[in-house]
């Protein structure tokens, strides 16, 4: 799907060459990237003294790094896969593998001094690891779907907010109806087939060691035919460190390995990444209020993954996440000249409402996105991150197909 907004599914720009619009209006631009800098650090300040506030500064201050990451590389699991399918270019890919890979070691460190003996019944704390079943594929391939339709993952939107994107707001609307749809029709799915789907955790079968060679060894034999097509290193145009660090494109490979590493850092000391939660627990919450959900969703509080349990409090830790990811992308994307709002078009509407429904339903069932099922599930040594992330890629590589046959995708 393209467009003309630099929030929409383009091409990779070229490495050397600058953001459009980099070198006008910078001091005006540096000041407003000052400014939220500033608020937030202020908030973490404000959070870090009050009584339990730890937590919650620690969540701003990891969303903010993500959006910051995720806005520099252009991390977008829909985006990456898109350009490998059509263009043949397999850097994206690359640096989600190298994001897994990172994530994979580090969390094999925090797992195995927290739990030195991984073969008993419990499992480790808050780690996203599902059930395996139908109901997981059937959310996979309707995630998929729903980041082709609307042109990104539910992460890639909330920094494409950031940068003013024209659908991210009705691609994030339609994710709250989808997760209303999905909490409508979990009691039937749970009873029919996740009640009984299996929970599977490599280290539980496999030890430590062997899950991660395992898990290294899959992601390598993902990457080896990838990097055979990597194509010319293109000469850099600037060897300032400022401009590299927040005008340039970071290759995605060094944003994966970011993100790696702050997927490690957040499970130490606060929770797995995931940025569904606070959108399905408000969901949740407004629906219920509302008398639109069943009085009772059977077993879903009980399952691992973004818990979308209904929020009492006004601030919580993946809010300020959420929150945190969103401002930090607006001051990435105004220092580097990517900020650039636009009204959106009825295509772009459409898109993003019918989009936005698929992505949702399918983070509601699957217990989580491609962050928070995929990424964090995968690192955890989860099979349910496997077979999700399969299933995902399939559904959106599907959609992409028969909408360019059809001419309504681009």
């Amino acid at each position: 799907m393209t467009g003309s907004h630099p929030g929409e599914v383009l091409p990779l720009p070229p490495r050397s060459v600058s953001a459009p619009g980099a070198g006008r209006a910078l001091p005006v631009r540096a000041a407003l990237s000052g400014l939220i800098a500033a608020g937030l650090a202020a908030a973490v300040w404000r959070l870090s003294g009050e009584p339990g506030g730890a937590r919650l500064a620690l969540s701003l201050v990891f969303g903010a790094l993500f959006g910051f990451v995720l806005q520099r590389s252009r991390f977008c699991f829909y985006c990456q896969w898109r350009e490998f399918l059509i263009g043949g270019d397999p850097r994206g890919m690359l640096g989600i593998l190298a994001a897994l890979a990172a994530g994979v070691a580090g969390y094999a460190v925090v797992l195995g001094a927290w739990m030195p003996d991984p073969s008993g019944t419990r499992l480790p704390p808050d780690a996203h690891i599902g059930p395996v079943g139908p109901v997981l594929i059937l959310a996979g391939l309707a995630f998929g779907a729903g980041m082709a339709v609307s042109g990104s993952c539910i992460s890639a939107h909330l920094y494409r907010l950031g940068e003013g994107s024209p659908t991210a707001p009705f691609a994030l609307l339609g994710t709250g109806l989808g997760f209303v749809l999905g909490f409508l029709s979990w009691n039937p799915l749970y009873l029919a087939s996740v009640s009984e789907a299996p929970v599977l955790w490599l280290p539980r079968h496999l030890g430590y060691g062997l899950s991660l060679a395992l898990s290294l060894a899959l992601l390598a034999a993902l990457a080896w035919p990838l990097l055979r097509r990597l194509p010319a290193p293109q000469p850099r145009a600037s060897h300032d460190p400022l401009h590299a660090v927040f005008v340039a494109r970071w290759p995605v490979w060094l944003g994966g390995l970011a993100v790696g590493a702050l997927g490690t850092l957040a499970y130490l000391r606060v929770g797995p990444l995931g940025v569904t939660a606070e959108i399905g627990g408000r969901s949740r919450q407004a629906a219920g209020a509302l008398g639109l959900l069943p009085d009772r969703l059977e077993g879903l509080d009980t399952f691992r993954g973004c818990a979308t349990a209904l929020r009492d409090a006004i601030l919580t830790p993946n809010g300020l996440f959420i929150g945190g990811l969103v401002l930090a992308a607006l001051a990435a994307a105004l220092l580097a000249g990517q900020f650039r709002p636009a009204l959106p078009t009825r295509g772009q509407v459409v898109r993003g409402l019918a989009g936005g429904v698929l992505l949702g339903w399918g983070a509601m069932t699957g217990l989580g996105c491609s962050v928070g099922t995929l990424l964090s599930g995968i690192m955890a040594g989860a099979v349910s991150g496997w077979v999700f992330g399969l299933a995902m890629f399939a559904g959106a590589a599907g959609t992409l197909w028969a909408g360019r046959r059809a001419g309504v995708l681009g």
